[in-house]
């Protein structure tokens, strides 16, 4: 049969945009539907907004650090609400890029929610972003699902008195005392934003540390990190309920019979993928038991010719790799089967606390599970804080394979760690030797030295069996 489009993309996410505007240079009909925000989670619920309020979270230190300098600076007020009010503008800014990118490449856009009649027919029908939509039945030969994920809150007795990031991007006054319940990346980072521009925050999360996954040197780095922030960590903690207080605010009454008071109680406890309304149950398309929907090694789904890519998916849920992934999707399906050979086993990941974490490869307990190790770990004031006087410290770590000698992870928590793990991303990737990081100069003074300066091995860590 002839159909609407080549390949219709649902949501127009960082992904699914990525994947839209390949498929249209290669000259494929494409079309995308978007029910809520141009860019996705992203640029307007994620990684942007947020990392604009950690910059903004961090002017106060720069601000008492300048005195060890000779500065007399002050920190002033903080204005909260002009602050989001510049992220909102910046927001805005951002979605009409994304709505021209599309347009420019020629592909044909949908304001509206996408709904499967069956595995090739949509009805785009009123979502969020346009409550008017008409109603419009199209087809198209392929359709990638991209619609990514949304907070997932867990059930217990009073969770509606709580907020998710979703409305901690538009909160309407700074709150005095915030207690955000989760030790994964949102709720790291929003423990620094919110400390950082002046609330008392107490974090609770359910394991003894935080980052679960993460290297267990950072990790323990970061517990550090948020304690000298003052930031109150009640670690091996779990919420059972939330309940509102007579003079205002809320307290949350932990498992341990402890209870927290706050004016705002902050959820960053997972995310789920957004598939509620997508008509799924009228494809073949099979999802796990945690709604993430299944694909093969090429992004198929059960469904012939249904694809799904990024946080939907049960793949590695990052913007990057996202992003990889609709490319890949579009050099493949439409690009002469020559699509670009991505590396998603070496994906960089960065914590954007203050000081940040970033890291790329193994961790040193996931590489030993390979073989013996060779861990060369340096931990240090860097030169600002020798003056500012800020009890904050830089740890370096590689981890190296005793065997091949090649560098299999790179971490690092302190002042530019995202900006240097990019980099150090590309030495591991390519599989470079401890002996290639030995001879390379360093540009000194600089942090970033110390990764080819790392001399003395720290220690060895034996083959670990499970």
């Amino acid at each position: 049969m002839a159909y609407d489009f080549d390949l219709f993309v649902i949501g127009a996410g960082s992904g699914g945009v990525r994947c839209a505007r390949i498929a249209a240079g290669h000259g494929a009909r494409v079309a995308v539907a978007e029910s809520r925000h141009w860019g996705g989670t992203c640029v307007n619920l994620g990684c942007v907004p947020k990392k604009l309020m950690v910059q903004a979270s961090e002017y106060g230190d720069l601000a008492d650090d300048s005195h060890g300098f000779g500065w007399d600076t002050a920190r002033g007020h903080h204005d909260w609400a002009a602050l989001i009010a510049a992220k909102d503008r910046e927001i805005a800014r951002l979605n009409g890029i994304y709505v021209s990118m599309l347009e420019k490449t020629g592909v044909t856009l949908f304001t509206g929610a996408a709904r499967f009649e069956d595995a090739h027919t949509l009805l785009i029908g009123p979502g969020p972003l346009d409550p008017e939509a008409p109603g419009r039945r199209v087809t198209a030969e392929r359709i990638v699902i991209a619609t990514g994920s949304t907070p997932d809150l867990p059930d217990i007795e009073g969770i509606g008195y709580a907020i998710s990031s979703d409305q901690a991007f538009h909160l309407e006054t700074r709150p005095r005392h915030v207690c955000i319940v989760g030790g994964g990346y949102i709720g790291i980072e929003f423990s620094g934003i919110f400390q950082g521009l002046g609330s008392s925050v107490d974090l609770v999360y359910r394991q003894d540390l935080p980052l679960r996954g993460f290297d267990q040197d950072m990790r323990a780095g970061i517990r550090d990190a948020i304690e000298s922030r003052g930031i109150r960590q009640h670690a091996g903690r779990s919420p059972t309920a939330i309940a509102p207080r007579a003079e205002g605010g809320y307290v949350v009454h932990l498992d341990d019979g402890g209870r927290i008071g706050a004016d705002c109680v902050f959820f960053a406890t997972g995310r789920r993928p957004k598939i509620d309304g997508l008509g799924l149950e009228h494809t073949a398309v099979r999802t796990t038991s945690g709604g993430r929907i299944v694909v093969d090694a090429t992004g198929e789904t059960d469904a012939p010719g249904i694809y799904a890519i990024g946080d939907v998916t049960n793949r590695d849920n990052l913007t990057p790799v996202a992003i990889a992934e609709g490319h890949t999707l579009a050099d493949r399906l439409f690009g002469a089967g020559h699509p670009r050979d991505w590396s998603l086993a070496t994906t960089p990941k960065a914590v954007f606390f203050s000081p940040p974490l970033a890291t790329v490869g193994l961790t040193e307990e996931e590489a030993a599970r390979d073989g013996a190790v060779d861990i060369y770990l340096a931990r240090f004031t860097p030169m600002r804080h020798t003056l500012s006087g800020r009890a904050r410290r830089t740890i370096m770590k590689l981890v190296v394979d005793q065997h091949s000698q090649k560098v299999v992870g790179a971490h690092m928590i302190g002042d530019d760690a995202p900006e240097m793990m990019q980099g150090l991303a590309i030495a591991v990737t390519a599989g470079l030797s401890k002996h290639d990081f030995d001879r390379t100069v360093g540009i000194h003074p600089t942090s970033a030295e110390e990764f080819v300066t790392m001399r003395t091995r720290t220690r060895v860590t034996e083959r670990q069996t499970d």
